[in-house]
């Protein structure tokens, strides 16, 4: 597989956002076939995994560790702190915690349930309002100085936020939401890391899979957060049907997948951008890989850009409370 770089980290074009093998879609699946599918993911080219002490809590950075122990040495890991979780006991509680202090202790947690001794590439998952994010910087700063991270990261950030950050610590990476019917990092985001030589590496590149048209109100189980999604309401997903339906005929003419277009169009935007999207099954993996071999000309972004440009997304893409802690 080919390879793009995030900041001065080299990784596949393409990574695995692990988050689908926590309970985040319903019941996790089964833990043998989770590690079978993560190291087939490397064995296929993938090189960056994706993962966070929040999916589970803790259970997914567990899994990742345990998978890629075999190969740690030719991966990158990259997972997020951020979330007000109890170090201790795992409770969930209200709001955010980047507190340096907290960030220091969080971090050593992380490399003992990974089973590392450094984490590549560790994002801050929400910018906390209550903690300067040149505080944040510098505890990170601090943990590249131990040698227990390699990367810094940010997720949801603004702009001048990701500004702000990068004086104190350079950032390797933005990770935002970004895909054919999320279009949010275009003014702002993406020409700054371009300005900066920062990474951006989209999730959920494939719309929480409803981009590949294979996702209903009727394939949406018991626990799955898509449940309470305003853009997963039937009504809304009537109306998005369209962008669907768009990617599809690309699709056919370019004897690929719907999921391969949708990815294919990321990395044609620009070349500092990696997506890693989702998924808890094998063959979806290798599908998804496929993407770097569909080639988008400028006539076929044109007519893509065309056509969007005649679409209302409807729904937002998060619940309202999650919605407000993206792009402080």
């Amino acid at each position: 597989m080919k390879t793009r770089t995030l900041g001065t980290l080299t990784v596949s074009e393409l990574g695995f956002g692990t988050m689908s093998f926590a309970d985040m879609y319903g019941a996790a699946p089964d833990h043998a076939e989770n590690i079978r599918t993560i190291r087939g993911a490397h064995d296929l080219g993938v090189t960056l995994f994706d993962t966070a002490e929040a999916y589970g809590p803790w259970a997914n950075e567990e899994l990742v560790g345990e998978a890629l122990a075999p190969v740690r040495d030719e991966v990158v890991i990259a997972t997020k702190f951020g979330w007000n979780i109890d170090p201790d006991t795992g409770e969930r509680r209200p709001g955010l915690n980047s507190r340096p202090e907290h960030i220091a202790r969080v971090a050593d947690a992380m490399l003992k349930r990974l089973g590392t001794d450094h984490i590549d590439l560790l994002y801050q998952h929400r910018v906390d309002p209550d903690v300067p994010i040149e505080d944040v910087a510098g505890a990170v700063k601090e943990l590249i100085a131990a040698g227990k991270v390699g990367h810094f990261g940010l997720s949801e950030a603004g702009a001048e936020t990701i500004r702000r950050a990068h004086a104190v610590q350079p950032v390797a990476a933005i990770q935002s939401e970004y895909s054919l019917w999320t279009r949010d990092p275009e003014p702002e985001v993406l020409p700054l890391c371009e300005e900066l030589g920062i990474g951006f590496v989209p999730w959920s590149p494939l719309g929480a899979g409803f981009l590949t048209g294979k996702v209903s109100a009727e394939t949406i189980g018991t626990g799955d957060f898509r449940a309470a999604s305003p853009r997963f309401q039937p009504a809304a997903m009537e109306a998005n049907q369209r962008v669907v339906d768009l990617i599809k005929a690309i699709a056919a003419e370019k004897s690929a997948t719907a999921a391969q277009v949708a990815l294919a169009w990321l990395l044609a935007r620009k070349p500092f951008i990696v997506p890693i999207f989702g998924t808890r099954r094998l063959a979806r993996v290798e599908e998804n890989l496929g993407a770097a071999d569909v080639t988008l000309a400028a006539d076929d972004l044109a007519r893509i850009e065309t056509a969007l440009q005649t679409i209302t997304i409807e729904g937002a893409r998060l619940p309202e409370a999650v919605l407000q802690l993206s792009y402080r």
